[in-house]
């Protein structure tokens, strides 16, 4: 058995892909907890109909519905899936597998779908998905399974914008693997304006979280100015993502910042990727 916990906030038009997903004809012995945080729209409804757990918070608070969902669980391992990806039941087997010897998280591999999208998000991500972290890290994944000896490392769930960043490098490299077995399906906004909201919103939290007392140290992704350079060199077709992605970075990261120095924690949150 594995409890698995999604926060869902308005999720009523992606939450049915994911749990159809887990519950497949194959579907991998699971207790699912639905955390419907925040919700105005049929994404409680949807989930009982699936006859998972529900549970139902006004507090529109993804972190605080980790915590809530912990709270519910009764299982290990435990993995935490964002309502808006696809992971099936194959694939959660895959992650709860790989938990073995030192090995206390574990996230899939990435399958990011570029139909429907403008140019410039599709000259990021080609970008984006070659860095070294990105590759080799659990963030940005929207999934992460963690044993019991791993989830002592983060019960405590901690106030933050960027949960996912938080978890993964809760895990030192020789504690956490990306398994090449298992596969998320994650929708990438649909236009270069929703791409920024998302990078922003990153940004906002990542300052805030380097800032908080106890946050664990963050590990770069590897875009320097010198790898990007290289990239491009090896690649030259990658040149429009490399100056895409350095204009997107910096401009994110100044918005980020100037949220965070306002104490802005607006949720910048991306609807093209779930139409």
């Amino acid at each position: 058995m594995v409890s698995i916990i999604i926060p869902a906030h308005n999720e009523e038009r992606a939450l049915p892909r994911l749990l159809d997903a887990l519950q497949g004809a194959d579907g991998y012995p699971s207790e699912i907890v639905v955390v419907a945080n925040g919700c105005s729209d049929r994404t409680a409804d949807i989930a009982r109909d699936h006859e998972v757990t529900v549970i139902e918070t006004p507090v529109p608070s993804k972190i605080r519905a980790l915590a809530l969902g912990d709270q519910h669980a009764t299982a290990f391992p435990r993995i935490y899936i964002d309502g808006d990806v696809v992971l099936g039941a194959d694939d959660a087997r895959a992650l709860c597998d790989a938990l073995t010897g030192r090995i206390q998280a574990s996230g899939p591999t990435r399958h990011v779908p570029m139909d429907g999208v403008s140019a410039p998000v599709r000259w990021y991500y080609d970008v984006w998905q070659r860095l070294d972290g990105v590759r080799t890290e659990l963030y940005g994944r929207g999934v992460i399974a963690v044993s019991e000896q791993g989830h002592a490392r983060i019960r405590d769930w901690p106030e933050t914008m960027s949960d996912d960043l938080h978890l993964a490098m809760s895990f030192a490299p020789e504690e956490r693997t990306v398994v090449p077995g298992a596969r998320v399906t994650i929708r990438p906004p649909k236009t270069y304006a929703d791409l920024l909201r998302r990078r922003v919103r990153a940004m906002t939290g990542n300052t805030r979280m380097s800032a908080a007392r106890g946050a664990p140290p963050v590990r770069g992704a590897g875009a320097t100015p010198g790898a990007l350079a290289r990239m491009a060199m090896a690649e030259p077709r990658l040149l429009p993502g490399v100056v895409v992605f350095v204009a997107t970075a910096a401009v994110s990261k100044l918005l980020g910042r100037r949220a965070a120095r306002r104490g802005d924690t607006t949720w910048l949150r991306d609807e093209s990727s779930r139409r």
